[in-house]
């Protein structure tokens, strides 16, 4: 009886620190995602002739690898010696982070995840249901229903011309549009809340400011 209940207890532990089905707790170490693809089956012009906003998503998860190509298309690492990315920077210095707020993601807790493109990985920053807090700071009703959000927010104490993250952020967000045609995935891009409030509520540091939200799903 002892050495089933010690299994029990080992596999409720186990289930406590890693989620169940194999699914990564949003706390502690760093999540290496899967390699983005740089061939697919989309054409370039292809995607900008279908790109289109989406504000409503299917009730359906998105899955791991779906979001680390969307999150490498808007900062992922394109030329490692020099650190270039995907978005173009003023002066290659970068002012943007994206974080990844996962709802449905298959393989994926739900918490708040900063993507760090050196290495292509997350870092787990809150567990549990963020992005229900992003929709109640934002008040955009497509966040509430959409599987995950991304926020890029800027480095507003290292852009001497804030222009320049605003820039940026315009740069990656089309990045996130046009790889989203080739995946089947939508988003909306907004910028229509209060970028303090945001920035407080999902406890952004206090040098960034919430700049886009853009909520994900299947079309």
């Amino acid at each position: 009886m002892r050495s089933i209940a010690f299994v029990v207890a080992a596999i409720a532990l186990c289930a406590m620190s890693t989620g169940f089905y194999g699914e990564t707790a949003a706390s502690g170490a760093q999540i290496k995602l899967p390699g983005p693809k740089y061939d697919g089956t989309v054409s370039v012009e292809k995607a900008l002739k279908e790109r289109r906003t989406v504000r409503a998503y299917k009730d359906a998860p998105l899955a791991i690898d779906e979001v680390s190509q969307i999150l490498w298309s808007a900062q992922g690492i394109t030329e490692p010696k020099r650190g270039l990315r995907t978005a173009p920077s003023a002066r290659a210095q970068y002012f943007l982070t994206v974080y990844l707020f996962a709802g449905k993601v298959t393989g994926l807790n739900p918490g708040m995840y900063r993507y760090v493109p050196a290495g292509h990985v997350l870092e787990p920053v809150a567990a549990g249901d963020m992005k229900e807090k992003l929709y109640r700071a934002a008040g955009q009703s497509p966040i509430q229903k959409a599987p995950a959000a991304l926020v890029i927010a800027g480095a507003k104490d290292r852009a001497k011309n804030e222009a320049w993250m605003y820039l940026e952020a315009g740069h990656a967000a089309q990045n996130v549009y046009l790889q989203g045609v080739s995946l089947g995935v939508g988003t909306v891009v907004m910028g229509g809340f209060d970028p303090d409030a945001v920035s407080r509520a999902i406890g952004l540091p206090a040098g960034e400011r919430a700049l886009y939200i853009m909520p994900l799903g299947k079309k």
